[in-house]
């Protein structure tokens, strides 16, 4: 009896000095920050309301006043800081019909969630206008309280950007921001927030391009975690990417965007890894799960994890591939569309490396997406590409399970179906693969 309470008493202290528990979902506390913090910003260009009658966003436009009666050529639009809500309040509105509504859950992937967006209206959009005032200078004005009138706020000239320069969004943010008022769903509430609002001119194309700079930060076993909502083009944090920030922003740095880790990707702290679920904005909370497999065993689209199986047929021979089945060879998996000028320019450096490499030990397989049929065939003709070729389409969905946002992107994964680098081109791929295969 004495060496059962001396062992349990044992293993208590253990668990105490070691961790016994057994929790998987870990909900992070979010902070929001203004600015880009260790990311690097895309921008989205923005345009004015159409006027066309039959645009199926019609009903969904602001109704404002207080445009400046002496400005010419008005122009009126919004900034939407959350399209899901904007799209899920309209359509129970009746401003979108269902067949928009569907449409679009289709064609983003989406899901809408009704636990993290709200039936009630919420103000989520940020009117704009701009004109040619009375010299014909264009000028802008931004409804930064969101009331609708724009009778009370500044009129500004939108800054000009070139876009063959390298545009320095954390220099235009302090110099040209707007800070804005809009509306969440947070904690089952409609609250009251704000956040900067960027928005520049390129006079070369006429067009206005915006992003909101604000990010959010969450702690985890001693380790700040930065997060970005949707590279900034919006403020949904539907598409997040997370890093551990380290001495990031100590030493200026920004994250290389391949570091970032997206959501159902894999975090490692601490000797463990973790699963990014995402943000719940309801919540306002970062959501991570402890995985209990090693690296090896666990898909995803990062180095030194293991790559997605999949299947489909290919191309030409329509016989059925799955990537499983090329395990013992190394894998270059390139996925393109057969409209992408980088693709098409990549094609002879492929066909050098596929006809002067041992195929005994090494493979090229070619995911293809939003091409039509007939322009593959063009292409493997002009370009007599030999390597498998497999459309991804709504049955095999690849590009879909691999999240692919842009053409090329590429996977080199070793014998072992494991992603040892991603995204090489040209001679850089070529002497990877060649190293890899002479150890």
């Amino acid at each position: 009896m004495k060496f059962s309470v001396v062992l349990l008493l044992s293993i208590y202290l253990l668990c105490i000095i070691q961790g016994c528990s057994n929790e998987k979902i870990f909900k992070l506390p979010i902070t929001f920050q203004e600015g880009y913090g260790p990311f690097d910003s895309a921008m989205v260009g923005i345009s004015p309301y159409s006027d066309n009658e039959n645009d199926p966003w019609k009903k969904t436009y602001l109704k404002t006043s207080g445009i400046p009666k002496n400005w010419t050529d008005v122009k009126i639009g919004d900034v939407d800081t959350d399209i899901y809500q904007s799209v899920y309040q309209n359509y129970y509105l009746g401003n979108i019909t269902k067949e928009r509504y569907e449409e679009l859950q289709k064609t983003w992937n989406w899901e809408p969630d009704s636990i993290n967006l709200s039936k009630k209206p919420i103000k989520s959009k940020i009117a704009f206008a701009f004109g040619r005032d009375t010299v014909g200078e264009l000028q802008m004005i931004v409804d930064a309280n969101n009331n609708h009138d724009f009778s009370d706020d500044d009129i500004f000239k939108p800054k000009e950007v070139n876009p063959k320069r390298n545009i320095n969004n954390d220099s235009l943010v302090k110099s040209s921001a707007i800070k804005v008022s809009f509306e969440q769903f947070s904690n089952d509430k409609i609250i009251q927030v704000s956040a900067p609002l960027l928005i520049v001119h390129m006079k070369q194309y006429n067009m206005f391009l915006s992003n909101f700079a604000q990010y959010a930060t969450a702690r985890f076993q001693g380790e700040e975690i930065a997060i970005s909502s949707n590279d900034f083009t919006n403020l949904s944090y539907d598409k997040v990417g997370i890093i551990k920030v380290g001495d990031l922003i100590e030493k200026g740095e920004k994250a290389d965007y391949q570091s970032l880790i997206a959501k159902n990707e894999f975090l490692e702290i601490e000797n463990g890894i973790y699963k990014n679920l995402g943000v719940k904005k309801n919540e306002n909370v970062l959501v991570l799960e402890k995985m209990d497999l090693p690296k090896s065993k666990l898909p995803s689209t990062q180095i030194g994890f293991k790559a997605y199986d999949f299947s489909g047929d290919d191309f030409k021979t329509k016989t059925p591939i799955t990537l499983d089945s090329f395990k013992g060879k190394y894998v270059f998996l390139d996925f393109w569309a057969t409209w992408c000028g980088p693709c098409i320019q990549e094609m002879p450096n492929l066909t050098d490396l596929y006809e002067n490499i041992d195929k005994s030990k090494f493979e090229i397989i070619g995911i293809v997406g939003d091409s039509p049929a007939e322009d593959l065939e063009k292409m493997i003709n002009k370009h007599s590409i030999s390597w498998p070729q497999i459309i991804s389409n709504e049955s095999n969905k690849i590009k879909e399970t691999y999240g692919i946002g842009g053409y090329p992107t590429t996977f080199l994964l070793n014998p072992n179906g494991i992603i040892v680098a991603k995204n090489l081109r040209g001679k850089e791929l070529e002497k990877k693969v060649t190293d890899l295969m002479n150890e």
